[in-house]
């Protein structure tokens, strides 16, 4: 091994994940790294909203301040979390190349954003997706929804396990009953009238509930223990099942990325949202591992780690965020993509309910991209985006 470098990351499961990618990139390159777990303001505030702990760069500072103290010699960040104010001392050392970016609607089921019922509640932790939900479907509610990737997936299938599992011990229940009866039906004398004729009429009974589907019986709806049914469930649901959520949720959008690098991915139902019709947040699904700028790790971490075109992307992106001056505080979103000699740049300014939008589509010269893309934000800010940005600030 060349060099050891100790690697500080959040102890969450998806950033455990991203550092682990950033780890084994590293050791690719014969470098020996070491992950250090640092608790962060956003990992201690859980009944917060995204947004609300994003004003504070909650889940990057305390990162930072361990490279800057010298505990560590990088940091390991989801690129939409860092702010654009970048501490003097540090620097973006790696950005590494960037998975999809674009948002999903997660449903049990499937359903698609344009077929879910009027008054369907959608949950989301972040200002814009719910804002370009609203401006695509106003009819559809709109809910926060606090939690990492697996307890908002867990918040949006436990009613409809729940109900499941209700209808399945029910039933049980129901045949247990039928049992005891069948039991009691055997202690009657075969030589009695009476009790010849109540089971019979009894029994006449039972098949005329059979018949009509309104028996929940273990032979019937049934084929499985609710222990059986229970053992079937994969871990994901098991967890659900056990969750009491405030709201029900009828569908969730959130980043496809955190689903994919938590595995959840092929565990929901999802329809993949348009980055043209729902452009995501600046820099979402891009990671970046900071370091001190007088490091001897900057050249390692770029040489291993840097994909140039996602470089480029999120700078363009940061650049308009930066210039728009929303931060977290605003509906915003920011996407670029290399094509070319150009990077195409889309943004979206909202209000927080939706109902008014600025926005544009621009292609940048690519050996001028960070001077047009402030050239476009200033566009845009005359536009109305800053009268947008300065009213969430106001409602923040």
């Amino acid at each position: 091994m060349s060099s050891q470098i100790r690697l500080a990351t959040r102890g969450s499961d998806l950033a455990l994940r991203q550092a682990s990618e950033v780890a084994d990139a590293l050791e690719d390159r014969r470098h020996d790294v070491e992950l250090v777990e640092v608790e962060t303001e956003g990992d201690r505030v859980t009944d917060a909203l995204v947004n609300e702990l994003g004003k504070t760069g909650a889940f990057v500072r305390a990162l930072d301040e361990e490279v800057l103290d010298g505990n560590v010699d990088a940091a390991v960040h989801s690129m939409k979390d860092v702010p654009t104010d970048v501490p003097e001392d540090l620097v973006v050392a790696a950005v590494p190349h960037r998975e999809n970016p674009a948002d999903v609607l997660v449903t049990p089921d499937g359903t698609g954003l344009e077929d879910l019922p009027a008054g369907s509640v959608v949950g989301t932790a972040s200002l814009r997706r719910g804002a370009q939900v609203q401006a695509h479907r106003p009819d559809l509610e709109v809910e926060p929804i606090r939690g990492n990737v697996d307890t908002r997936v867990e918040k949006l299938l436990a009613p409809d396990l729940q109900r499941e599992h209700e209808r399945r011990t029910e039933a049980a229940k129901k045949a247990q009953s039928e049992d005891a009866r069948e039991q009691r039906r055997g202690d009657y004398s075969a030589d009695v009238e009476a009790g010849v004729e109540n089971i019979e009429n009894e029994r006449e009974d039972s098949e005329r509930q059979s018949e009509d589907g309104d028996t929940d019986s273990g032979n019937g709806e049934f084929d499985q223990s609710v222990e059986e049914w229970f053992a079937s469930l994969t871990p994901l649901q098991q967890s659900a099942l056990e969750r009491d959520p405030d709201t029900e949720y009828d569908a969730l959008v959130m980043a496809r990325v955190g689903l994919d690098r938590t595995g959840l991915l092929h565990h929901v139902g999802i329809e993949e949202l348009p980055t043209n019709t729902h452009v995501p947040a600046t820099g979402q699904a891009a990671l970046c591992v900071t370091a001190r700028r007088d490091s001897d790790v900057v050249d390692d971490l770029r040489d291993a780690l840097e994909h140039v075109r996602t470089r480029v992307e999120v700078t363009a992106e940061r650049v308009v965020l930066e210039e728009l001056n929303g931060g977290c505080i605003a509906p915003i979103g920011v996407h670029a993509l290399v094509q070319g000699d150009v990077v195409r740049t889309a943004v979206q300014v909202f209000s927080r309910d939706g109902s008014e939008q600025v926005g544009e589509t621009r292609e940048l010269d690519a050996n001028n991209y960070a001077a047009e893309a402030r050239e476009l934000a200033a566009d845009l800010r005359e536009r109305g985006a800053a009268d947008l940005v300065e009213e969430a600030r106001r409602e923040a």
